[in-house]
């Protein structure tokens, strides 16, 4: 049928003939200016449905029998060591879709991960079961008030009334049940969402200026779209002024940037489509304020729009229709929109009269890039750049993840990224052959963790644990850089270095000199440190539970980290080294923080009412009560507990499933064991078992309630003795007591008991021997890489002709060598002695 369009302000698509000039226009401008372009499916599909039909003729021209885009139609810019080549254009105002990665939302979304998936999909359909129950409890209440309220005592009106009291009950248990079931699930998610994964676009193997989504079920691609505009609004409600009115009013004053981008939507019915669209990198809150001016939703941009929603006149509405092509369906919103606003009973607040000035928006869209396989970075590196000089206020979370990421790209940019990652692990298998961009995406959250590997021990076993580990030592190591010990100075005047690192740290975080650096500073950065730490984690706790963990010493000196490895502490630990222990749980403390349980609360709790909030305990607080458990062994503690403790709380963040305690049966939370079935929180994965004295998991939930109970905050340690196996004693019923009186306190060397001293060695020497072992590895390998660099030397010398070292240097190397091998031999001996002795245990 048909059918001519109303003229108007609203724009129509241009035809699919000029869709093709602009693709060969976009692919020759490239090639000329050396950049990598779109695949030209995403021109077409993605950019040419979203210009109108006189926008094409301005920026393409033809030169030299070539389709080329105009001089004043683009631009390069220059990010770091990557050239962007942008399109300058007007495109239609509903056309671009609000980008999900927003780093102003940052916050809103927890790392990527198949459970997490799973567990969307499954959130999704405890909510379609909720709002189906809720249907069915409203409906039973209208039938109960209907049979309350009709006329009569007959007998079968009473049994009527029973019959729907019963239903609404039966009803009102379902609704309340749907709900713990979506309750559970949201708490599972960290009430957060998984991250959409966003991958460069490849075609025949080579990388292509665009990006792509994973694929997503129809259900899930809406939810995810629906969740990141509600936490994109409400982060642009932080603005002093009305988004949209000033849109409404003045239209839109400034260019934002969109790059192309592919969503994949699997159908339920088996089938997949794919659509290219524009989606903002920046002027987000922009973007979602024009759809809702058009009133458009944006997930249905991305998977289809209803037919029922646009109709063309006379046409038949089908609303399990959807429309995939951008073209139709810009097309019909600006015919609905020019007939309604040429029509005089159209009223004034109608989306025809309201999105007038913004009927086209200025824009400037990604067309090219040298290096594409670089460019979601590059386009979050000019997201953040345009916020943090901005004037809109950032949520503090997310400034400082913006900050950090910058942080990140001053080290990769000075070529210190590698260097301070190599010092703070000394040990590592190879930290000179670190992927520098994985390694900063890792390590802002934009990528797996795979890239840290290197950072690892040889010895260490490559795993989620492990690998979360390295990545908190390296973003401590960034935040908090060790600088060069001071050196006397014969001057009254000493100048400190401060190394190559500390500088980056100063000029980024616009910090004050070393010498002025005092306690602000170093709560300054310790709330960035927590928030880089906390993207690591599903549950993610406040930024503020990690104020106190540094210090002035370290914002001026460095973190300082104990270069071991998880296992090499652990082993310590069991052999019974107090500072291995100490150094592991320094290593816990991130994860007593981000817990669905957290154990390190501080500012959450009350001093003064602890029956009324529960026990304050800040990082000190905690770290100190966990440390003085090892050392001190009181009665309710034993060494294989704290090492179940510990390993529970280093591996409960990659848990999938929730525990289930021993006997195969649902655990509770320890501080809820008197508490109704209905009131007891859920039980999530992530949740750690409390073990018993011999290490072995128990049927209750470590929470807050259980940590205060076995390390209170305050030791009792009047009358207490030093002894390894000593009890602490002196302990009221709820784990505390009052302090010591230092004048009474009795400190005396008490000797260990031969049976006690004799079953403590036997539990620590496996852990010793364990250790020795891996030493001696170490120095194996070292004295392999020795020997091999020595042959290279003298290769290359004698190919080279050069002259030999002076025979005071060779001279002091060789007598280095030969103490460590006396040293060695020495050793040698002594493990033949230990060899007889084990046969005598």
């Amino acid at each position: 049928m048909a059918y001519k369009r109303p003229d108007g302000e609203y724009p129509y698509i241009g035809t699919d003939t000029w869709a093709e000039r602009l693709a060969d226009a976009v692919e020759n401008t490239c090639k000329q200016q050396a950049v990598v372009p779109p695949p030209r499916i995403a021109v077409i599909e993605g950019l040419a449905t979203a210009l109108g039909d006189t926008e094409i003729k301005k920026i393409v021209a033809t030169v030299a029998g070539k389709k080329v885009l105009r001089q004043n139609a683009w631009r390069l810019v220059q990010a770091g060591s990557d050239t962007v080549l942008l399109l300058i254009c007007d495109v239609h105002g509903a056309a671009v879709v609000p980008w999900d990665l927003n780093d102003r939302t940052v916050s809103s979304w927890s790392p990527p991960s198949p459970e997490a998936t799973q567990r969307v999909s499954a959130l999704i359909a405890a909510e379609m079961a909720l709002e189906k129950v809720e249907k069915e409890e409203r409906i039973a209440k209208k039938e109960r008030e209907a049979h309350r309220r009709a006329p009569g005592n007959q007998t079968y009106a009473a049994e009527a009334i029973a019959a729907a009291d019963e239903k609404f009950a039966t009803a009102t248990r379902q609704v309340r049940d749907a709900k713990r079931e979506r309750d559970a699930l949201l708490s599972a998610l960290g009430h957060r969402r998984p991250r959409p994964v966003v991958q460069t676009v490849g075609v025949d193997g080579q990388p292509m200026a665009a990006l792509t989504l994973a694929e997503q079920p129809y259900e899930v691609a809406v939810h995810v779209q629906r969740y990141a505009a509600a936490n994109l609004e409400r982060a642009g409600r932080t603005r002093g002024y009305d988004l949209s009115e000033s849109l409404v009013a003045s239209g839109q004053l400034s260019r934002g940037m969109s790059v192309l981008q592919q969503w994949q939507i699997k159908n339920a019915d088996g089938t997949s489509s794919r659509l290219w669209r524009m989606v903002a990198v920046t002027a987000n809150n922009r973007s979602l304020a024009r759809l809702r001016i058009f009133g458009i939703h944006p997930e249905h941009l991305v998977t289809g729009m209803p037919q029922s929603l646009w109709p063309w006149p006379k046409e038949k509405s089908d609303p399990t229709l959807l429309l995939l092509n951008q073209r139709e369906v810009l097309n019909r919103v600006s015919a609905g929109l020019n007939e309604a606003s040429a029509a005089e009973e159209t009223e004034p607040d109608h989306a025809a009269h309201r999105a007038a000035k913004i009927a086209t928006a200025p824009m400037e869209v990604v067309i090219g890039c040298s290096k594409p396989e670089a460019l979601e970075h590059v386009l979050r590196a000019l997201n953040v750049n345009d916020h943090l000089r901005g004037v809109q206020p950032y949520d503090e979370d997310a400034r400082l993840i913006a900050l950090f990421a910058t942080l990140v790209d001053a080290y990769a940019k000075e070529g210190q990224l590698g260097a301070v990652l190599a010092d703070a692990f000394p040990t590592a298998r190879g930290a000179d052959l670190l992927d520098v961009a994985g390694v900063r995406d890792a390590l802002t959250a934009n990528g797996p963790l795979a890239p840290l590997s290197p950072l690892l021990p040889p010895d260490e076993e490559v795993s989620p644990v492990t690998m979360r580990d390295a990545a908190v030592r390296a973003i401590t190591a960034l935040v908090f850089p060790e600088i060069p010990p001071a050196t006397p100075s014969p001057g009254k005047r000493k100048v400190r270095d401060t190394g190559l690192f500390w500088p980056i740290v100063q000029g980024t975080l616009q910090e004050s000199a070393w010498s002025q650096v005092r306690a602000k500073a170093a709560e300054a950065r310790t709330r960035l440190w927590s928030a880089a730490v906390a993207q690591l984690y599903l549950h993610r706790s406040n930024i503020l539970s990690a104020l106190g963990l540094f210090g002035l010493p370290e914002a001026k000196e460095g973190a300082k980290l104990d270069p071991r490895s998880l296992k090499d502490l652990f082993l310590g630990a069991e052999a019974g080294d107090p500072t291995a222990w100490a150094a592991l749980v320094r290593r816990m403390a991130p994860n007593l923080m981000h817990a669905p349980e957290p154990l390190m609360t501080p500012g959450q709790g009350s001093e003064a009412g602890e029956k009324r909030k529960g026990v304050r305990r800040t990082p000190s607080s905690v770290l100190a009560a966990l440390t003085l458990a090892y050392t001190d062994q009181p009665a309710h503690v034993s060494r294989a507990f704290l090492l179940a403790f510990a390993r529970a709380v280093l591996e409960h963040p990659d848990a999938t499933e929730a525990p289930e305690t021993p006997d195969g049966g649902r655990p509770v939370c320890y501080g809820e064991q008197d508490w109704q079935d209905e009131e007891r929180t859920a039980i999530v994965p992530g949740m750690m078992l409390v073990p018993d004295i011999d290490g072995r998991p128990t049927s209750f939930v470590a929470d807050k309630a259980w940590f205060d109970e076995m390390f209170p905050a305050k030791l009792d340690r009047s009358g207490q003795t030093k002894g390894a196996g000593d009890a602490s004693g002196g302990q009221s019923a709820t784990g505390t007591s009052e302090p010591a009186n230092p004048s009474t306190t009795v400190h005396e060397e008490v000797t260990e008991d031969p049976h006690d001293q004799l079953a403590r060695l036997r539990r620590e020497l496996p852990a010793r021997v364990e250790l020795a072992e891996g030493s001696y590895r170490s120095a194996v390998a070292a004295a392999d890489a020795l020997l091999v660099d020595f042959k290279e030397a003298r290769r290359l010398r004698t190919q080279l002709s050069e002259e030999p070292l002076p025979a005071d240097q060779r001279i002091d190397w060789m007598e280095k060598l030969e103490k460590a091998r006396d040293a060695a031999q020495t050793s040698v001996s002594a493990l033949d002695q230990v060899e007889s002795l084990i046969l005598k245990l």
